[in-house]
């Protein structure tokens, strides 16, 4: 996942075939999100962060969001909508990070086109915060 190689270079490297590289690869990232996310990735509990936080001079401050782009190759499809405002292709990622820097949430996927507020807008972050349910 970390490599630029394509399905093809993988397959090639470890004699199997290209439909196998696949199923593997998304068997792994399957994974990753079902069992590793959840262990890197908590709420937290927001009383601590929130005071945490006013200890650093920020008071009732639930956290430290921002967004970064994540470089990525043309893709064949829709290709302008990735590039980005700083003239390369790109994916965002949004992060949310506790007073210890720790992730609470995250979110990304979107297209390097897209604008960091209209990310939020539609995060599970933001419709928590819409409901009450979160903070």
């Amino acid at each position: 996942v970390a490599t630029p190689d394509c399905y093809r270079s993988v397959a090639n490297q470890f004699g199997v075939g290209k439909s196998t590289v696949e199923i593997v690869l998304m068997q792994v990232c399957k994974a990753i999100n079902r069992i590793l996310l959840r262990r890197t990735v908590t709420p937290g509990n927001m009383q601590d962060i929130v005071a945490g936080f006013e200890q650093m001079g920020f008071p009732n401050c639930g956290g430290a969001i921002d967004g970064t782009h994540i470089p990525i190759l043309a893709p064949p499809h829709l290709a302008s909508e990735y590039i980005n405002r700083k003239g390369y292709f790109s994916m965002v990622l949004q992060a949310l990070v506790d007073h210890r820097g720790r992730f609470i949430d995250i979110n990304a996927g979107w297209p390097g086109k897209v604008h960091d507020a209209r990310i939020f807008r539609n995060t599970a972050l933001f419709r928590k915060m819409q409901s009450g349910t979160s903070f």
